[in-house]
C-alpha cells in the first residue's frame, strides 16, 4: 500500500512537473503559425484552438522535471510541443498523475492527443499514428528477490508488479500461469511495494524500469524481454480529418532525428526510433 508520505510525495512531484509544463508551454505557444497546418485540419485535431496534450509524470516516454534546464523533460512533451508548432497552435500539456488518466482522458476528449503504448486494446477506444518509438518490455527485481532471471518469474509464490490497467497487466495476467500479479496504482506506488518486500519483480517498459533502479538501491533490470512497446501518437475517436496530419508529422519526427533528440534529452534507455510504418 502506499504510504501517506509517499503519496504526499506523489502529489508534490505531479504540482512540479505541472507547474514546469506549463511554464514551457509559455514559450511554445509563442511559435509562430508560419507552416500552419490547414485551418480545418486545426479545428479536428485542436477544437479548442490549443493542442492538449495528455502527459504523467515518472517515466521519461512521457514527462519529467529537468534538472539541469529547470523546464521540463520527455519524448511526449517534446514531441507534444514539435507537433503544436507544426500545426500552428498553442500548446498546452495536461499533466495527470497516471497513465490511467490520460488514457481515459483520450478516449473522452478531455485531451487532444497522447504519446502512448499503441496496445490493440487501447485501439478499441483511441486512434493512433504510426509507431515512432520501440521499448523492450521487462523486470525489475529488487535487492533479495528469489528473481534473479527471466526462468525464475512464472513460478508459485512469485509476486509480479504491475501498473493496475497497464498493458503490461493485461498481457501478464493472461500469459503468466503460476506467479501471483499483483496491480499498483502508480509506478511510484510500485517503487514503494518493492522496498517494503512486497513485490519480487515488477513489469513495464525498460525506459521505467531504467529510472525506477535509482530510487531502488540494489535492484536489477532483469537481462531479456517479455515484449516489445511501440509508442505512437493517440487521438480521441472521430478526428479522422486530422490522421494524415498525425502520420507525416510521425514520418517526419523520425526521419527528421525528432524522435531520437527527444529520447537523448529525456535520458531514456532501453528505446530505440521505431522503423515500423
Amino acid at each position: 500500500m502506499l504510504t501517506e508520505s509517499a503519496d504526499r510525495m506523489r502529489r508534490m512531484m505531479v504540482k512540479l512537473v505541472v507547474a514546469l509544463a506549463i511554464a514551457g508551454s509559455i514559450v511554445a505557444a509563442g511559435g509562430g503559425a508560419a507552416g500552419a497546418a490547414d485551418p480545418e485540419v486545426q479545428k479536428v485535431l485542436a477544437p479548442s484552438g490549443k493542442l492538449r496534450v495528455g502527459l504523467y509524470p515518472g517515466t521519461p516516454t512521457s514527462i519529467l522535471p529537468d534538472a539541469q534546464s529547470g523546464g521540463p523533460r520527455g519524448v511526449g512533451y517534446d514531441l507534444g510541443k514539435e507537433f503544436a508548432q507544426r500545426l500552428g497552435v498553442p500548446y498546452e500539456p495536461v499533466v495527470f498523475s497516471k497513465n490511467a488518466e490520460v488514457l481515459e482522458a483520450v478516449k473522452t476528449a478531455q485531451v487532444d492527443m497522447a504519446f502512448t503504448n499503441a496496445s490493440a486494446e487501447r485501439a478499441k477506444d483511441m486512434d493512433f499514428g504510426p509507431p515512432y518509438l520501440e521499448i523492450e518490455l521487462g523486470y525489475l527485481a529488487p535487492e533479495k528477490s528469489p528473481v534473479s532471471t527471466m526462468a525464475d518469474i512464472d513460478k508459485p509464490g512469485v509476486r509480479i508488479g504491475v501498473t493496475k490497467g497497464s498493458s503490461s497487466d493485461g498481457v501478464l495476467s493472461r500469459d503468466l500461469k503460476s506467479a501471483e500479479i499483483v496491480r499498483a496504482a502508480t509506478v511510484g506506488a510500485a517503487v514503494e511495494m518493492m522496498a517494503a518486500g512486497q513485490l519480487d519483480a515488477f513489469a513495464t517498459n525498460k525506459a521505467t524500469l531504467f529510472e525506477m533502479v535509482e530510487k531502488l538501491p540494489g535492484s536489477k533490470v532483469l537481462d531479456g524481454h517479455w515484449g516489445i512497446e511501440r509508442h505512437a501518437i493517440a487521438i480521441p475517436k472521430g478526428r479522422d480529418q486530422g490522421r494524415a496530419f498525425v502520420e507525416k508529422f510521425t514520418s517526419d519526427a523520425k526521419s527528421e532525428g525528432l524522435v531520437k533528440a527527444a529520447i537523448a534529452r529525456a535520458g531514456l534507455r532501453g528505446a530505440m526510433t521505431s522503423e515500423s510504418r
